[in-house]
């Protein structure tokens, strides 16, 4: 790979850095593995920090109008402390953990549309510059999967997975940004409803499953939003038959009353779905510079974006300012 030049704060002729993933895509709460090298420039330093910013690109609301905004997910620092000589070659293996609510970004291959990236940053005399930018590839966990895998099975379509900015109040979510999946309901359902999103909030002890219903607007009623929340473990996903299991919420969710007969190992509750963030009532809808268009294997079907630096084109000037 090419190594890039560090322009900014750095200076021409300061070192460059170029920062390669294992191949795969990583998996929430997982481990991601890789290694940062160096080349030194012009003249010795000594590297203070190397960090990895787990970075999304999102759409936040504003009053008026729509605009883009980088978040930081997760902020690692992986190495410092040395120096590194003119023009001399340095690696800085590496292996982190990755948040659970990390979002989804494909599904067999496919790209579901949020486009998240991995920043390499150098701290070098007190000067940080960003120095390399890679697109991080994210698959679901089995219980994630398998619930995706239901829906298709049942009859439901993807549409488009975007990141909004805020909290789901009531939910263990801890990320400044969370995930919904659209789903188109199959004509037997198109009646009561437009659509379902589906937010995963995923955690060590299991997974909270939120899903919210567009009801359809009837001759003597208004349409209106009912939002469900329910819980699945991780270790029951291997002997669960999801169908099953995804149908009897999404009755509850349809009918608006709680479903009978749900397996002991799964809780729910339901209730107003409240979100919270900068603003009043500020809702981000996800960047995704691609919406899906299709159905593969049952569920998804995307345009995948090319360059993940054109989705962050501009993202400096906003990052430090969203960290917080």
């Amino acid at each position: 790979m090419v190594f890039k030049k560090l322009l900014g704060a750095l200076g021409v002729g300061g070192p460059s850095v170029d920062t390669v993933l294992q191949p795969g895509p990583a998996l929430p709460g997982g481990l991601l593995s890789g290694e940062v090298r160096l080349r030194g420039g012009g003249s010795d330093v000594t590297v203070d920090r190397i960090s990895l910013l787990l970075v999304a690109r999102v759409e936040r609301e504003g009053q008026e109008e729509e605009d883009e905004a980088t978040v930081v997910l997760e902020r690692f620092t992986v190495g410092g402390g040395f120096r590194l000589a003119e023009e001399a070659d340095h690696t800085v293996p590496f292996t982190v953990t990755l948040p659970w609510e990390t979002p989804i970004t494909e599904l067999h291959g496919q790209h579901l549309g949020p486009v998240l990236g991995l920043r390499t940053e150098l701290e070098i005399a007190g000067a940080r510059d960003k120095g390399d930018l890679d697109a991080l590839a994210v698959g679901p966990l089995p219980a994630q999967e398998a619930i995706l895998e239901a829906f298709g099975q049942l009859g439901y379509a993807f549409r488009s997975a975007d990141l909004e900015l805020g909290h789901i109040r009531g939910t263990g979510q801890q990320l400044p940004c969370y995930q919904e999946i659209e789903i188109l309901p199959p004509a037997g359902h198109a009646h009561a409803v437009n659509e379902i999103e589906v937010t995963f909030i995923a955690a060590p002890g299991g997974l909270e499953v939120v899903i919210e219903a567009d009801k359809r607007a009837g001759l003597f009623t208004e349409g209106h939003d009912t939002v469900h929340r329910f819980t699945a473990s991780h270790h029951a996903a291997p002997q669960t038959d999801w169908n099953a299991q995804v149908d009897a919420w999404l009755k509850e969710v349809i009918a608006g009353h709680e479903s009978h007969g749900a397996p002991p190992s799964y809780g729910d509750e339901h209730g107003d779905r409240h979100r919270s963030g900068p603003g009043a009532g500020a809702v981000v809808a996800g960047v995704a510079a691609g919406v899906a268009v299709g159905v593969v294997g049952g569920m998804v079907a995307a345009e995948v974006v090319d360059e993940i630096g054109d989705a962050f084109e501009g993202e400096e000037d906003e990052e430090g300012e969203d960290e917080g």
